[in-house]
């Protein structure tokens, strides 16, 4: 499986706000917001196109297009807050929601909300979360996604963990992940270390 990390200056800034325990709500969200954008800029950069003439105000202009529609699937509820970034740099991308929650019996991830747009099978998809820490969840939620026949998927984190990526990798090798950094590894209570705290807390401000 193919992990790329966004070793760009302007990404490792924003992730640098993010890290910051002081970083208030609003700045938190605006950085999460411009994370969105710029890790599915990069996601993005090897979508298939297609050739089209374009009739400019002087001529026709052979042109490239995307060959296929994007769906843009965030995890709930976390994955919420990169959503606007990546509308910013995909307005007419179609959104998709996975809801995902702990099994309390099983300690495993269970879907309690699943809503696609339709053709996802014809689209390239981008299931969204701003954390890949134990990996199960994002797992479950791509299976997910396969069983609607989704085929075409990239996985976009902000962090994400060793042990998260070995979960992933072995449930879908097929599917290449995103993120700004690979973190030491998981606490005891599986956070993220040194990470960013809980994602959705502080982007919601739910503290």
């Amino acid at each position: 499986m193919e992990v790329t990390v966004v070793d760009h200056p302007v990404v490792q800034d924003r992730l640098a706000r993010l890290r910051h325990r002081d970083t208030p709500p609003e700045s938190f969200r605006r950085a999460v917001h411009e994370l969105g954008m710029l890790m599915a800029f990069e996601a993005t950069r090897s979508l298939e196109v297609r050739t089209e003439m374009v009739p400019t105000p002087v001529a026709l202009a052979t042109s490239q297009v995307l060959a296929r529609p994007v769906v843009v699937v965030p995890i709930l509820r976390a994955g919420l807050g990169m959503l606007q970034g990546i509308l910013s740099l995909l307005p007419e991308a179609l959104i998709g929601h996975i809801g995902m929650a702990r099994n309390e019996k099983t300690k495993r991830p269970e879907s309690y909300f699943l809503k696609l747009p339709p053709g996802i099978a014809d689209a390239d998809v981008l299931l969204v979360d701003p954390m890949l820490a134990t990996g199960h969840s994002g797992a479950a939620a791509a299976t997910k996604l396969k069983e609607a026949g989704a085929t075409r998927i990239a996985f976009v984190s902000i962090l994400a963990t060793p042990e998260g990526i070995a979960v992933f990798q072995a449930a879908h090798p097929d599917i290449p992940v995103f993120t700004a950094s690979i973190d030491d590894g998981l606490t005891t209570n599986a956070f993220i270390t040194p990470g960013l705290g809980d994602a959705g807390d502080r982007y919601f401000g739910t503290l």
